[in-house]
Parts: structure tokens; sequence; C-alpha cells
């Protein structure tokens, strides 16, 4: 892979959080001096803050399975022969590779219908299918992301534990 797409695909995530959360803090800071200082209110501000919210999750989410962060307990899957906590974390990751699933089923069917039946956020007044479509792309991220880690692993012969470092197997290698 080129250093152009491998740079997109290692920082993609990253970038996005890091802009989501930033303009969040940006909007929740101006916002508290508007009222505070002002006595005033930005209408904007709250709408943006969490648009930017829910974008930083699902992107912190998707980044998350990259790197293996994501919600589990290794410490105890690491407590069992390497075999077992394979099976562990390979049925953990189908669990979340079905859900992942259903919810591009049901996000895209919604999509839909903000597509048929426009709706507009009350105080920026944009259509909300631009910031739902988080949904889509999120969960569809995160799939893919799963399934980068397996690929990954099966490059690798299939050996130890899916997405684990090295490090990690060695504490687990009483087999």
């Amino acid at each position: 892979m080129s250093a152009i797409p491998r740079l997109i695909e290692r920082h993609t995530e990253e970038v996005i959080c890091a802009l989501a959360l930033s303009i969040m803090a940006i909007c929740v800071f101006l916002q508290v001096v508007m009222r505070y200082v002002f006595h005033s209110a930005l209408p904007w501000s709250e709408e943006v803050a969490s648009i930017a919210m829910v974008w930083a999750v699902y992107m912190g989410a998707s980044l998350c399975v990259r790197e293996r962060f994501h919600i589990r307990i290794m410490a105890g899957i690491l407590l069992f022969p390497r075999t077992i906590a394979k099976w562990f974390v390979f049925l953990a990751d189908l669990f979340a590779a079905v859900y992942c699933i259903l919810m591009l089923i049901v996000s895209v069917e919604y999509l839909g219908v903000l597509a048929r039946y426009p709706a507009h956020t009350p105080s920026l007044g944009i259509d909300e299918f631009y910031p739902q479509s988080i949904l889509v792309i999120g969960h569809l991220l995160i799939l893919l992301r799963l399934v980068q880690v397996y690929v990954i692993w099966l490059r690798l012969d299939g050996k130890g534990i899916p997405g684990m470092r090295a490090e990690h197997e060695v504490e687990s290698s009483h087999e």
C-alpha cells in the first residue's frame, strides 16, 4: 500500500474524532461564555456539539475496534489457555459483527425514511439525513475494521489471539 492510502487508512478515524471533539469543546465553551458573561445563548451551539459528540463516539468506536481497545475483559480472557481464549475472542467478535450488520440494515432503512421524508434540525435547519448518516458510516467502519483485524491475523498464519499484540500473548502461553 502506498503512503497516502496508508496514511488515510491509519488516521481517518483519529482525525475525524479529534476534529469532532474539538468542535464539541469549542461549542460548549462558547455557550458557557455567552451565558455567564453576556447573559445570552447561542441557539446553534448545543446542536452542533451534540452532532459532533455522536460523530466522535462512532469514529472512536471504529478506532477502538482497529486498535482492539473496545470493551472486553482481556485480563480475564488471558487467564484461559490460548485456544480457549481465541474462541472467546472469536465468539465476541462474531456477536459484534452480527450486531453491526443488524444495525446497518436498520440504519439504511432509517436513512431511507429520512431521504423520503426530509426533516431538518431545529437550530441549524440542515437536513437530518447528513448528521444521521453517521449511523451507517460508523457501523460500516466498525464492521470493516473487525474484518481487517481478522485479515491481518490470517496473514500472520492465524497464530495467537486475533488482534492481540505479541506481548499480550506471552502472558497467555500456557496451552
